[in-house]
């Protein structure tokens, strides 16, 4: 062979060579082409499958999924997402008899003495009675033995080796924040329903599938609450009081920021005497702790309607000159019974001083220069012929508003008697008359912006006006001095009415209450503290009276809520008293 010939002979092999690989190259890339279409195949028509199934055709076993994945029960929160309910799994202490004898040879149900085991579980659970627990696992019938169970308690349960004390895994209600809010949540019976508050009006919505992925935003304050509550404590306890009772109601729109009746209950672990109040409890006037005190309790809010009398007058044109004055020494007889002040404090009081002083005779006649049928159907406007407006389903109804008024009834309404209304009817009044004159109802869910209710107008916007005057000047130089937090801007009236008992009024026993609006240059929030018959004590100067006991709670609340609320102290600035400060008398 030729050496030209041997050349070609390499060239065409390598030719060949690069033939062949460029011919696996191209296979190898058809192959990776194929098996890139059969995934895309694959994944198109996997998501069209959960397209058709997830839109056009859901089926039960979807909905048995994602029913799966759902708390038993929706969530509740605050109006900042503060969760204030919610479900989550937990073990549960089950007395089970038959679990050592099953298959066996029917021995004893419990490896030790009942006894013995009784006071194993009580050092495990230091709430239990020792007496109860042993009668139960001596009974032989089998029942819970408790309904909540930590993880570290079950394995301590487990370890005692008793096989007749199950742990059945349950699905539980908790609260987080404990007692707060307790009146307004209410709680969850051994049934899965609600019981009293916003869990029982809201039942159907926080069980139903469909809605309850999304918790329920309350217009509760989680921060507001915890100071109303603890103030509203301190207050009660340091008097010595049966109860107390508080809101905070943002004037504009009708939300409950706060609203606590005291004492409360814990929602987290409801007892019996929560619920049911023995007979010799209630003979001393107390009620269950679950009893809401703030909408279901109705009482005679005394001198706190004495406002609203004066606000009435001026609307209806009755007062046009806040100078004129009535006599103030003498009671004022209405069918043959007195009407007195608790001291002679002048000749005559113009409308200043009688808000000042909380005159008695002074504002019965104003309410009669009003008249009942006036009087009766701005009450009813305010919404005082109604039960209370809330959600809540404990709501009690007014005493008092039946019937045609006269005179005489008047004349007492002036003055907060003769008619009985929960708080949270004093509250909205208040509301109406501070706001620029519209009513609106009260509610416990948050309102979204621009969705306010339109409400309907009871007073006129100018009588509004000069009322925020005359409650700012309350505050100041009048009765509601230990509510003027510095800075603030608070107006309001103290009321202390005798309770009503067998035989008539009872002198030894008051309500007192302290109703407040702030900041008085443009009021955004009213708040109501009361207490249920207060004591004398060193912490009240041993007085009862309002001014004493009530207004003091709500000097201290509202610089602990009003930054909160974004309202800051300002001393510079305040409501223009100038053309009724030198109606008031005296050196101001």
């Amino acid at each position: 062979m030729t050496a030209y010939a041997a050349q070609r002979t390499v060239i065409t092999a390598q030719g060949g060579l690069v033939d062949h690989r460029r011919r696996s190259l191209l296979v190898a890339r058809l192959r990776l082409l194929l098996i890139i279409a059969v995934f895309l195949l694959v994944a198109i028509a996997a998501l069209f499958k959960l397209t058709w199934i997830g839109v056009v055709q859901p089926g039960p076993a979807q909905q048995s999924m994602a029913d799966a994945l759902l708390p038993p029960r929706g969530e509740i929160t605050d109006r900042n997402g503060v969760p204030l309910a919610r479900a989550f799994p937990a073990y549960a202490l089950w007395y089970n008899p038959a679990a050592m004898t099953e298959g066996g040879d029917g021995g004893p149900p419990l490896v030790g003495p009942p006894e013995e085991v009784a006071r194993k579980l009580v050092d495990i659970f230091p709430d239990l009675d020792l007496y109860e627990v042993t009668a139960k696992l001596e009974s032989g019938q089998r029942g819970y033995l408790r309904r909540r169970v930590l993880p570290d308690d079950a394995n301590k349960v487990t370890a005692l080796g008793e096989l007749a004390l199950e742990l059945p895994q349950e699905e539980d209600r908790h609260y987080p924040q404990g007692s707060l809010a307790a009146h307004v949540l209410g709680y969850v019976g051994a049934d899965g329903n609600g019981r009293v508050g916003m869990e029982q009006f809201f039942n159907e919505r926080l069980l139903d599938p469909a809605r309850r992925a999304d918790p329920v935003a309350l217009s509760i304050d989680m921060r507001v609450q915890g100071a109303l509550e603890d103030e509203l404590r301190r207050g009660m306890l340091s008097v010595n009081a049966l109860g107390a009772a508080g809101i905070v109601l943002d004037v504009d729109s009708g939300e409950v920021l706060a609203l606590a009746s005291l004492p409360e209950f814990d929602p987290n672990a409801v007892t019996q005497e929560d619920v049911i109040l023995s007979p010799e409890r209630s003979a001393n006037g107390e009620m269950p702790r679950s009893f809401n005190r703030v909408t279901n309790q109705v009482y005679e809010l005394g001198s706190t309607f004495k406002p609203l009398t004066v606000a009435i007058a001026i609307d209806a044109g009755l007062i046009t000159d806040l100078g004129r004055s009535w006599q103030a020494s003498r009671p004022l007889m209405v069918g043959g019974n007195p009407i007195r002040d608790s001291h002679t404090i002048g000749d005559r009081l113009n409308v200043p001083q009688t808000l000042i002083h909380s005159s008695n005779i002074t504002s019965g006649q104003i309410a009669a220069e009003i008249g009942g049928p006036r009087m009766q159907d701005y009450f009813t406007q305010l919404g005082m012929a109604e039960r209370a407006y809330i959600e809540l389903p404990a709501r009690g109804g007014t005493l008092g508003m039946n019937g045609k008024w006269n005179e005489a009834k008047a004349i007492y309404a002036g003055f907060g008697h003769g008619i009985a209304v929960t708080p949270l009817h004093l509250a909205s009044a208040y509301a109406a008359m501070v706001n620029g004159g519209i009513w609106r109802p009260a509610t416990l869910q948050r309102i979204e912006p621009g969705r306010v209710p339109r409400g309907r107008r009871v007073f006129r916007a100018s009588t509004s006006a000069r009322m925020n005057q005359l409650m700012r000047m309350i505050a100041v130089y009048g009765t509601g001095r230990n509510a003027n937090a510095p800075g603030f801007r608070v107006g309001g009236k103290t009321g202390s009415a005798e309770k009503p008992g067998v035989g008539g009024y009872r002198r030894s026993t008051l309500v007192s209450t302290f109703a407040a609006a702030f900041p008085m240059d443009r009021p955004r929030f009213v708040v109501i503290a009361m207490l249920d018959e207060p004591k004398g004590t060193a912490a009240s100067s041993y007085q009862r009276t309002a001014a004493w006991n009530a207004a003091p709670i709500v000097g201290r609340l509202v610089p602990r809520i009003g930054p909160q609320l974004g309202i800051l102290p300002d001393a510079d600035r305040d409501i223009d008293l100038s053309d009724v400060r030198s109606l008031v008398g005296g050196d101001r």
